[in-house]
């Protein structure tokens, strides 16, 4: 029996507008049944590197294989067989939702019957509004709705919950866990930490087109040597080098409004932590401690915040 192909593969893939490399000599493997996350700030070439996935944009250079198949090849075989929810989507204002639905669903030779589609994204109680008069967490389930009428393989999903209200981003977690179980693969982006460690099996970290790191988000957060995180500020220069060598600390960056440490054992450093800088005479302006997340594994791979 023949193994099966990964959902999604791309080999030293670049994308150049003019001067501009957006994308530089990216490498992806995802397989399939797995939900993978993109993470990087804005401009690190996660939605240029989606599109060109998805068949949207072409590459300056590089292979992409989705499902063993290419876009040269098999352009119509796997239109068929993805499911994309852009970072905007635009739909018609004067199109209802089950209207929209009916539309997107005429587009595939098989797919799911719109009113099971209604009752997935639980809007049944609004098949008949404008899509004008939606409000913003209906009109994302909609979109990802229209994402998942074809039956796909592979769903694509870029900030499907940006600016979204809490409620409305649960919502869409659980669309995307259902499809998950089923066996089915997602390639995700986002801003959200918290988003990513819950739906992501494993993420890549992107930066500057480049992926600069990728595992689980566990493996990730452990490469950090430590547990936890303190961040504080205070008056005067603090030397990073007295830091580091305070017992239990793993790693020091300095942020712009002070310093922050990734240490093992928060009970055993921090009281250390705070009897240095009194005996040295500084004055804390801010303290605060967190566990470990991915976003401290992007600032301490990179120096800047997920979001700058």
């Amino acid at each position: 029996m023949l193994d099966k192909p990964p959902a999604i593969c791309c080999r030293r893939l670049v994308k150049d507008y003019g001067a501009v490399r957006a994308v530089d000599g990216l490498d992806l493997l995802v397989q399939a049944g797995e939900c993978f996350g993109l993470l990087g700030p804005n401009g690190a070439g996660k939605t240029t590197t989606v599109e060109i996935l998805e068949g949207l944009l072409s590459a300056t250079s590089g292979e992409v294989e989705l499902l063993g198949r290419t876009w040269q090849s098999d352009a119509d075989w796997l239109r068929q067989r993805l499911g994309i929810s852009l970072q905007e989507t635009n739909l018609s204002d004067k199109l209802t939702v089950e209207e929209t639905l009916r539309l997107f669903r005429s587009f595939y030779a098989t797919g799911t019957e719109v009113r099971d589609l209604l009752e997935l994204v639980s809007l049944t109680d609004k098949r008949q509004t404008w899509y004008s008069k939606l409000s913003g967490g209906q009109k994302q389930r909609l979109a990802v709705a229209c994402a998942l009428v074809g039956d796909p393989e592979i769903l694509f999903l870029d900030e499907p919950t940006s600016g979204l209200d809490p409620q409305s981003r649960r919502q869409l977690w659980g669309l995307i866990e259902r499809f998950k179980g089923e066996g089915r693969t997602v390639l995700l982006t986002t801003h959200y930490m918290d988003e990513a460690q819950r739906l992501c099996d494993r993420v890549a970290v992107i930066d500057k087109g480049k992926v600069i790191a990728s595992g689980t988000p566990r493996e990730l957060i452990q490469s950090l040597g430590g547990t936890d995180v303190v961040e504080f500020s205070c008056d005067g220069l603090v030397e990073e080098t007295r830091m580091s060598a305070l017992p239990g600390v793993h790693a020091v960056k300095r942020r712009s409004d002070g310093l922050s440490l990734t240490v093992e054992q928060l009970h055993k450093t921090l009281p250390l932590l705070l009897n240095h800088l009194q005996q040295a005479g500084h004055t804390l302006s801010r303290l605060s401690t967190h566990h470990a997340t991915l976003e401290d594994v992007f600032v301490n791979l990179t120096g800047r915040q997920l979001r700058d």
